[in-house]
C-alpha cells in the first residue's frame, strides 16, 4: 500500500495541470487582472482545501494572478497538509527567482508579493466564521466531497463582484483500460462508497452544475470539462503519476472492500491485474470532471444568509 498523501497531491499536479481548462484558467486570469485594477487595496484569495498548496504555485507558474499586491489564505482540514504547504512553496521559488520570506510567509518577485496564510479548518465553518472580503473563492477537488446545500455558506466570504473558481468537480466516471470483466462492479461499488459517505456524490458535477445555475445572487460564468486522462508515454507515465495510479488503485481497494467486504471475489484478481499494468506502465485511466466559474452579483444585507437554490 503507498502511504503519503502528501506525496499524491505533489503526483498529481501534472495530471491536473492537464485536465484544468484553460480557457476557464485564461478568462479567470483576465477577471482577476480587472479586479484588481479597480481595487485599492491587496487582492484577497482565499482556498479551501489547499492541500500542499500545488494551486498556489500553479497560479504562479501560469501568471494567474494579477501584479501588486496579493493576500492568499490556504485552508486545510488536513494538519499534516497545512504543515507541508510552507515547504512545497520554498522548494518552488527555490528554482525560480522568487524570495520566500517566513514570519508570515511572502512570496516576492519583481511586481508581485504573496503573503500567504495558511490554517488548519473545515471548509464550511471557516467560511461561516471568516470576516474578510475576499476577491476569489477556490476550491478544488473539493465539491464532490461537500454537502452541496452548504454552497451559500462556502459561498458568504465573496465580496460583491468576488469570484469563485471550483475546478476537478468528480462527475461521474472511473475507467480503465485494458478492459477486464470486473471493470463495471469496481466502478459500482467505488462510487457507491462515494455516495455513501456525508457530503459525497459519485455525481457530484451535474448536481453542482444544477445548483449553480439556480443559485440567486451569483452568476455562473463558464462551465467546461477536465477529465483525468492518464497514460504511459514511450513506454513509462510522466514524472510521479505511476505513484498516482497506484494510490489510486489503493483507494478503490479500501473502498471497495468496504462496500463489499469478501462479497465480490474478484477484486483482488482485478487489483493485481491493474498493479502488474502499472508496473509495466500499461495501465490507462480516465476519470470525467468538472470546472465551473462565476462570480457574485449581488449581497446579502447584514443580519441576512444567502437565499437557497430553488429546486423543482
Amino acid at each position: 500500500m503507498t502511504k503519503s498523501f502528501q506525496r499524491y497531491l505533489r503526483a498529481k499536479r501534472t495530471v491536473d495541470d492537464r485536465a484544468l481548462d484553460r480557457r476557464l484558467v485564461k478568462l479567470l486570469r483576465e477577471q482577476l487582472a480587472d479586479r484588481a485594477a479597480d481595487s485599492d487595496g491587496p487582492l484577497r484569495v482565499l482556498e479551501i482545501g489547499a492541500g500542499i498548496g500545488t494551486m498556489l504555485t500553479r497560479f504562479l507558474d501560469w501568471d494567474v494572478l494579477p501584479a501588486g499586491e496579493v493576500h492568499y489564505t490556504a485552508v486545510d482540514i488536513q494538519s499534516e497538509n497545512v504543515a507541508r504547504l510552507p515547504d512545497h512553496i520554498r522548494d518552488w521559488a527555490a528554482d525560480r527567482q522568487t524570495s520566500v520570506r517566513d514570519g508570515p510567509l511572502v512570496l516576492a518577485s519583481e511586481n508581485r508579493r504573496i503573503e500567504i496564510e495558511t490554517v488548519q479548518a473545515e471548509a464550511v465553518a471557516h467560511a461561516t466564521a471568516a470576516d474578510s472580503e475576499y476577491d476569489l473563492l477556490i476550491g478544488a477537488a473539493l465539491l464532490d466531497i461537500l454537502d452541496r446545500q452548504e454552497l451559500p455558506t462556502l459561498l458568504e466570504p465573496l465580496a460583491p463582484g468576488g469570484l469563485y473558481y471550483f475546478p476537478l468537480t468528480f462527475d461521474g466516471a472511473t475507467r480503465f483500460q485494458p478492459s477486464h470483466p470486473a471493470d463495471r462492479t469496481v466502478e459500482r461499488l467505488y462510487h457507491e462508497h462515494m455516495d455513501g459517505k456525508q457530503g459525497g456524490d459519485s455525481r457530484a458535477g451535474s448536481d453542482v452544475l444544477g445548483r449553480l445555475q439556480r443559485l440567486d445572487g451569483t452568476a455562473l460564468s463558464a462551465v467546461a470539462g477536465s477529465d483525468w486522462i492518464v497514460r504511459p508515454i514511450d513506454g513509462s507515465y510522466p514524472a510521479d503519476e505511476a505513484y498516482f495510479l497506484r494510490y489510486i488503485l489503493d483507494t478503490i481497494e479500501d473502498a471497495v472492500g468496504e462496500v463489499a467486504g469478501r462479497d465480490f471475489e474478484g477484486l483482488d484478481d482485478w487489483l493485481a491485474g491493474r498493479r502488474e499494468q502499472v508496473a509495466a506502465a500499461e495501465l490507462l485511466y480516465h476519470t470525467h470532471q468538472l470546472d465551473f466559474l462565476g462570480r457574485i452579483v449581488t449581497r446579502r444585507s447584514s443580519g441576512e444568509s444567502w437565499p437557497s437554490p430553488r429546486m423543482k
